[in-house]
């Protein structure tokens, strides 16, 4: 049982990675041409569900960490 537990936290770890690193961070190169990057923006599409998604990660990797140490 602590095996699939194991494999189940290193694949949440490994997904939690990649939809951090996805994520949009600044303004990008809006900066150089004069685009203030102190506007106020909410995020739409796939930003807001990427963002969605990595909430759901770290509960569920949360989650399962506390069983692993339950279950040890």
């Amino acid at each position: 049982m602590q095996t699939y537990f194991n494999v189940a936290q290193i694949i949440l770890s490994l997904a939690l990675i990649l939809a951090v690193l996805l994520q949009v961070k600044g303004g990008g190169l809006g900066g150089i041409f004069g685009q203030p990057d102190t506007v106020y923006r909410t995020k739409r599409g796939v930003e807001k569900t990427l963002f969605q998604l990595t909430i759901v990660l770290v509960c569920l990797f949360i989650i399962i960490s506390i069983f692993a140490l339950r279950i040890s």
